[in-house]
């Protein structure tokens, strides 16, 4: 069995760093509202040795929020592939490095599974900090039952698309996706032909934002709701299991 051991105290006290040598850091980054940033993640970005990131663009302007100067990199699904062991490689030379995407906890819908993966065959330590994630408030905040809940992230959009739909229509846990704007009233209609228009869901839209919007209704009426307006922002789709 293999076990990291992150729970002794680095030497230096000031340090966000426990124990000795490099790391692997995962960091949440807010969903639009920079003020949901933890202290402790703004500490371990300012120590780390390099961010690795979604888009630099993106992370600059978060990161200069809050006066964080460090040398970032690119990792997305586009290369995430190529550079895993280059980057293992550096953490087993000791260098900590932070992780972050452009919005939540990276591993959920986003990259980041490669790269733990990778360490945890090496042994090297990963410590993953709590924080922002989109479908968190949307299922709290959905008023469908949350004892008991299956992530499902993005559907496919072709292959597989009509298997996966098959096989949920009978889930009795409640099912939480993510959607992109463009293609949200469209799902909504897939639900609708495969669980019923009747079946209960919340879309959540543009979580933290100023134009935060929650819709709670039936698949139907939903859908209808956003049919009759341009849809716009980060999507989460919440529907209730089949009883």
């Amino acid at each position: 069995m293999q076990h990291n051991e992150t729970d002794k105290e680095s030497s230096n006290p000031s340090s966000p760093f426990r124990g000795t040598g490099g790391g692997l850091y995962i960091v949440p980054t807010p969903l639009g509202n920079l003020k949901d940033v933890t202290i402790r993640s703004l500490e371990v970005l300012q120590a780390v040795d390099f961010i690795l990131c979604e888009d630099t663009r993106t992370s600059s302007k978060f990161l200069s929020h809050y006066n964080i100067q460090k040398p970032l990199s690119p990792y997305h699904q586009h290369n995430e592939h190529k550079v895993v062991q280059h980057l293992a490689e550096q953490i087993q030379a000791g260098k900590n490095i932070a992780l972050i995407t452009d919005a939540g906890t990276p591993g959920i819908s986003d990259p980041a599974f490669l790269l733990v993966r990778e360490c945890a065959k090496l042994n090297l330590k990963v410590e993953t900090l709590p924080g922002a994630t989109a479908f968190v408030p949307a299922l709290v905040n959905s008023g469908i039952p949350t004892n008991r809940f299956a992530f499902e992230g993005f559907l496919p959009l072709k292959k597989g698309r009509h298997t996966l739909l098959t096989q949920l229509a009978t889930e009795e846990r409640t099912l939480v996706f993510y959607e992109s704007p463009m293609r949200l009233v469209k799902t909504l209609a897939d639900f609708i032909q495969y669980f019923g228009s009747d079946r209960p869901c919340s879309v959540s839209r543009e979580l933290t934002k100023m134009f935060e919007e929650n819709a709670r209704g039936t698949l139907q009426e939903v859908h209808d709701h956003f049919k009759s307006k341009t849809v716009k922002g980060e999507i989460v789709i919440v529907v209730q299991g089949k009883e």
